[in-house]
């Protein structure tokens, strides 16, 4: 049986991993933060019962290499980050130093107990920031425009550096936006549905938003993450992006969600206190390297994935 750890267990990737590795009879090791008190995305997927734990500070070196000595994984997937480009804003350089720390931790103890340990890194379709030639692809110029972003290159090249210098099994998934009913609701797509399923029940008079002309590539996210596990199944390590192909503007999202609620568009209001300080106008990528080298299968348009959110956010929803 195979053994993997993953950090960052408790959000929507790590949830939607665990449930994939399990469905793979892995035994799966979930690093969590001895302050969380949450494992209510596990919970949904009833598989928190199937899950070791193991309380692991990842800024703390010690501890990292403790936890991964005890284990002996044969995978480790790193999906923990302070992930959101708003907060980054407000939080610079805990963003930065956790986003960076943590990867490195994890890749020094890997190197120093069982250099062959596959490592897989969540990078972020946000390191792009603003490009002039679309699609982008794996070899696309890299320009930050967020802390977030700065932070996400670095912890990037630190793993290209680490698999060029130390030939270390590091594969990064650079993963543009992807959603499902698990996603924290501080996110414009989970936002948007629960906050108009509120307005549909007249219990809230509006949708707030920033600049919705800005176009995004989003994906459905329990189709990501076997992207992720189909990277450290490969014979060399390599980086891949993990996309939908396709850009949609948050304004036809907002629009498409009150159609199908029979929402008026005039309660969608424009605040223009939550406009980022930067932001990117367009971006998507392609995702053939992914279907080539490692068969991953995705064919989803986002609407097709908003209709399967709405069902699940309806179906869920506590009056």
């Amino acid at each position: 049986m195979k053994k993997a750890i993953v950090t960052g267990i408790s959000g929507q990737d790590g949830a939607y991993l665990a449930k994939l590795l399990l469905s793979n009879n892995y035994k799966v090791f979930g690093i969590v933060r001895t302050n969380l008190k949450s494992f209510s995305n596990l919970e949904y997927l009833k598989i928190n019962n199937e899950i070791e734990f193991v309380y692991c500070d990842l800024l703390n070196i010690s501890e990292v290499e403790k936890t991964i000595n005890d284990i002996n994984p044969d995978e480790i997937y790193n999906l923990a980050a302070q992930s959101s480009v708003f907060q980054s804003y407000l939080q610079p350089i805990t963003t930065f130093e956790f986003n960076t720390i943590s990867v490195f931790n994890l890749i020094e103890s890997i190197k120093k107990i069982n250099p062959k340990i596959k490592l897989y890194q969540a990078s972020s379709s946000e390191m792009f920031g603003r490009v002039k030639n679309l699609p982008i692809n794996e070899e696309s110029v890299i320009h930050p425009v967020s802390p977030y972003a700065i932070s996400k290159v670095a912890a990037h090249y630190t793993c290209v550096n680490y698999r060029e210098s130390y030939d270390m099994f590091i594969s990064c998934g650079i993963l543009f936006n992807h959603e499902s009913y698990l996603r924290n609701e501080n996110f414009f797509v989970k936002k948007v549905i629960r906050e108009s399923l509120e307005i549909s029940l007249n219990k809230k008079d509006d949708l707030k938003v920033g600049n919705i002309d800005i176009k995004r590539d989003f994906g459905y996210a329990p189709k990501y993450v076997e992207a992720m596990h189909l990277m450290l199944q490969q014979e060399t390590a390599s980086d891949y992006l993990v996309c939908s192909g396709q850009s949609v503007s948050l304004k036809e999202i907002i629009y498409y969600v009150f159609d199908r609620l029979n929402i008026s568009k005039s309660k969608c209001i424009i605040d223009k206190t939550l406009y980022r300080p930067s932001d990117i106008e367009d971006i998507y990528g392609t995702n053939e390297k992914a279907k080539k080298e490692l068969n991953w299968q995705y064919d989803l348009n986002f609407f097709a994935v908003l209709d399967i959110l709405l069902e699940e956010e309806i179906k869920n929803y506590k009056k």
